[in-house]
């Protein structure tokens, strides 16, 4: 590990509290059709616009005591945990990506040129995921406007890393990638309707780019668990009789959990796999 990458992932956790702030708006707004951009936030409950003061990441939610300073209102503490969470996930992004022992970039020694790119695509998809399950967990959706630039930011940053690092063949398979988990979520929801729901499928093309765009294994370990987190969280709830099977249940955010299992752990678990049925 080069003296660089604590300095990385710690600047990386304080960008994240930053970007965790803004997720908690777009969460809110997005759904809603509203902009991100204007009005200024404020209270749901007396409509102050909230001070500048007052919108520190966690600091400020902690030092109100978890209410507005005007009227008192209540403010949820899923906005502290979604900033916190935020920065502590790009902290992570940044450590795996740029210290050799965890990396599944072939050769990293370092935050090198197309590491640290890489670490900017991931992080953006880091908090487009965050978005994304947190808005599919309220809405049952995956809007576009989130799903649609992820593909285009991802394709653009990944090019980027591939012309840094000249491994062409990363960014190829991403593309083909994308094409075929987009194409099996495509005959998944066709064959049962109202199953799968064509966000699912737009995501799956983003997702695919992301996974795959580090081999193939973080695409294949990716897709099976997304289905196995979803299916074992299914089984809990029908047991504990809290849906039952015809309830809808939002995938996106298995989808995107498995994704990150595959960005994580793919490689290796699926280098075990295939030693354990003896191929090289």
């Amino acid at each position: 590990m080069t003296a660089l990458v604590p300095v990385l992932t710690a600047a990386a956790g304080v960008f994240g509290l930053a970007i965790g702030s803004f997720l908690n708006v777009v969460v809110h707004r997005v759904p809603a059709g509203l902009s991100v951009v204007r009005p200024a936030s404020a209270c749901p409950g007396c409509g102050h616009a909230i001070r500048r003061r007052d919108n520190v990441p966690v600091v400020s939610w902690l030092l109100l005591g978890g209410r507005c300073r005007d009227c008192g209102t209540a403010i949820a503490a899923r906005y502290p945990l979604v900033e916190a969470g935020t920065a502590v996930l790009f902290a992570a992004v940044a450590l795996f990506l740029s210290d050799s022992r965890f990396s599944p970039v072939s050769g990293v020694t370092g935050p090198t040129g197309a590491v640290i790119v890489l670490i900017v695509a991931y992080s953006y998809f880091m908090a487009t995921s965050v978005a994304l399950a947190l808005i599919d967990i309220d809405t049952h959706r995956l809007p576009n406007v989130l799903v649609l630039p992820a593909f285009l930011v991802l394709a653009v940053l990944f090019s980027a890393a591939s012309a840094l690092s000249g491994d062409w063949g990363a960014l190829l398979r991403g593309l083909v990638g994308a094409v075929l988990l987009a194409a099996v979520y495509l005959t998944l929801a066709l064959l049962v309707p109202g199953g799968m729901g064509f966000g699912d499928v737009k995501l799956a093309g983003v997702l695919g780019l992301a996974t795959a765009y580090l081999g193939w294994g973080p695409l294949a370990v990716g897709s099976f668990a997304a289905f196995l987190l979803g299916g074992t969280f299914a089984i809990v709830l029908m047991v504990v009789r809290r849906t039952g099977r015809r309830t809808g249940i939002p995938f996106g955010p298995w989808m995107l959990g498995g994704a990150w299992i595959g960005i994580t752990l793919g490689a290796p678990l699926w280098d075990g796999y295939v030693g354990l049925l003896g191929f090289p």
